[in-house]
């Protein structure tokens, strides 16, 4: 017996004291088998409530770190009784009795292998075992080994798959009526008669016509209106057969663009479906801004309608400067990837415009309807348009290097100057010619940006700061000679020179002449002992693409010729490739075949010289 007034402490009842005089002494006894720390054992308590003149009393469980938290106990299974003995002042006594049963209501926890796939036997039959879709089974009060599986095909029936004797249905039988995706049931059951299931499915094949299912292929090309084949798209046919389940394929087209799609049911209705989405800044410059500007205006017009889609940046269907307000947002890395639209986009080739000057008039395909395929189809190609890109520079494939040749250099002159920490100080920035556009990455070391003055046909969208990284990005197209200031307070003591530089590492630093030729960028500080020019340092850049599936390129900026190490590292910090050579001043790229790692995932490239070391993240897609 437990006294209310005296309860026996946590783990523990007085065995045997249910004669003694208010339940004092017997057999002290650990009831709390739980295994926990004794400190955590549960603990009999009384949970007095009092309303007017009527008083509660109930008996509760809590535990010595939480004494006045009451708490639910983990009791065996099984029937269990309380008896009540009250007792009042008289010496009254009064006696009731309460039973009570706890039991197994919770279901087993069952988790599938999420899908197979299967090839039909020459008998024309596929049998699956249930442990062939297990991936664990798992409960609270059953051991694993006692628990009992069973498999069914989905929706023919009810409850724990068992056969006409009563023993668990073990196997699903499939059969030549049943090619494609089939879904199963499978069960699990405890001791307590507890039981529940998960869903998954099994793709039963007929690869090798068993059958006498038809099949034949389906093939193509992906290339730009330039003839360049764009690699690492995914091509994606879905659709339906009379005779078969519903199912697509897939492939990933090869270094010229090539896709081919094996053993496609004939007599099936199909959709063919091209996608590529990364590397949204592949061939995008503000050199496209100011060929859609023009257009815009009316003095160049585009004169195809795969650079009118490539212009219409927030596939509005139309060519608007909303274009390159997004475009810009994209180039300045205020974007990692255009809002509304994807990095490429696909016409069927085979496609007339029904007016050549608006391509939008009228909705283009960018899929491919195959209606009662009836033989192999070898000529499914498609035109591929880069986003953003209308002059036709963007790197399709492992084939093509980036072109980095210049025609010059567009030097914007600052005034050279000693600062000191606290000051705030303004700072021109005066192109030295007149230039199409312009696009860069100003590093500042030690500063802190506070202002930014735009210059004529400029605005503050042709900015992007960068405050935590040091850095902003500028672009700008226009007719006037480009000039902007900026404000700075400094954080430390410098030369002004030595605190600003150009660089490529968010925004690429080029400009543009009136003969559309590419120009580098530098900063010519004019101090008292002449003239210092500051062009592009050391930096390693973002492969491209990125994320990759077979190849990848990885480029890098050298100020002058030098030895140079890269390195790739998996995320536990294994190098899984090296290479060690002799690189030229200017931009260098070294191209990476995924055979050569021979693993996915996240990843880390280094690049070291005797000066320099930089590190940067990249993903290979599986």
């Amino acid at each position: 017996m437990v006294s209310s007034s005296n309860p026996p402490g946590y783990n523990n009842v007085q065995f045997g004291n249910a004669q003694n005089p208010n339940f004092t002494g017997g057999t002290p006894s650990a009831f709390d088998e739980r295994p926990v720390p004794s400190n955590q054992k549960y603990g009999f308590t009384i949970q007095n409530t009092v309303s007017g003149n009527d008083k509660t009393a109930c008996v509760r469980w809590n535990t010595i770190q939480q004494p006045n938290n009451y708490v639910v106990p983990q009791l065996p299974y099984g029937t269990h009784k309380i008896k009540w003995v009250i007792t009042d002042g008289c010496g009254n006594e009064e006696i009731c009795e309460y039973t009570f049963v706890v039991k197994d209501c919770k279901k087993p926890t069952v988790v599938c292998i999420n899908g197979l796939s299967v090839n039909i036997m020459p008998t024309q039959m596929i049998a699956l075992w249930d442990t062939d879709f297990l991936q664990y089974t798992e409960d609270n009060c059953t051991p694993s080994n006692k628990l009992v599986t069973a498999i069914r095909k989905s929706g023919t029936g009810t409850g724990f798959p068992l056969n006409p004797d009563g023993t668990p249905q073990k196997s699903v039988t499939f059969d030549c009526s049943e090619l494609g995706t089939q879904f199963v049931e499978l069960w699990s059951i405890d001791l307590a008669g507890n039981a529940d299931y998960c869903e998954t499915y099994v793709i039963v094949q007929d690869n090798m016509g068993i059958c006498g299912t038809n099949f034949g292929n389906v093939a193509g090309a992906l290339k730009t209106e330039g003839a360049n084949g764009l690699e690492d798209a995914t091509v994606t046919l879905t659709g339906s057969h009379p005779a078969l389940p519903g199912g697509s394929l897939f492939d990933v087209t090869n270094q010229t663009g090539d896709f081919m799609l094996n053993a496609v049911p004939l007599a099936g209705d199909f959709t063919l479906t091209p996608m590529k989405d990364n590397d949204p800044l592949n061939g995008v410059s503000t050199f496209d801004l100011v060929l859609i500007n023009k257009h815009i205006l009316g003095l160049e017009p585009l004169n195809t309608p795969y650079k009118m889609i490539a212009a219409d940046a927030n596939n509005s269907r139309s060519i608007t400067t909303f274009d390159i307000v997004e475009l810009r947002k994209l180039i300045l890395g205020i974007y990692t990837e255009l809002p509304n639209n994807t990095s490429w986009r696909f016409v069927d080739k085979t496609y007339t415009f029904p007016n050549q000057n608006n391509p939008f008039a009228a909705i283009f395909p960018e899929t491919k309807q195959i209606a009662n395929m009836q033989a192999s189809m070898d000529d499914e190609d498609f035109v591929s348009v880069k986003t953003g890109d209308v002059n036709g520079n963007a790197v399709t494939s492992s084939l093509m290097s980036t072109e980095d040749r210049t025609a010059g250099t567009l030097l914007f002159d600052v005034e050279d100057r000693a600062v000191k920490a606290g000051e705030e100080f303004t700072v021109t920035f005066k192109a030295a010619e007149k230039v199409q556009g312009y696009q860069f990455t100003m590093n500042y070391n030690n500063l802190e940006l506070v202002n930014i003055a735009p210059g004529a046909s400029m605005q503050l969208d042709n900015f992007g700061v960068f405050a935590k990284e040091g850095a902003l990005t500028t672009s700008w197209d226009g007719a006037n000679q480009a000039e902007f200031a900026l404000t700075f307070r400094a954080k430390a003591n410098g030369q002004l020179s030595q605190m600003l530089g150009v660089s490529s590492r968010i925004t690429k630093a080029e400009a543009y002449n009136a003969g559309a030729e590419r120009l580098s960028v530098a900063f010519r500080f004019n101090g008292a002992n002449g003239s210092t020019i500051a062009g592009l340092g050391f930096e390693l850049y973002q492969n491209t693409p990125n994320p990759f599936i077979n190849k990848t390129q990885i480029g890098f900026y050298l100020p002058e010729a030098a030895e140079a190490t890269l390195s790739i590292f998996d995320e536990s910090g294994r190098m899984i490739f090296t290479q060690r050579g002799d690189y030229s001043k200017g931009y260098n790229a070294v191209t990476i075949d995924r055979a050569v790692l021979n693993t996915s995932g996240v990843l880390y490239y280094q690049l070291e010289t005797a000066s320099n070391s930089a590190t940067r993240k990249m993903i290979q897609s599986k």
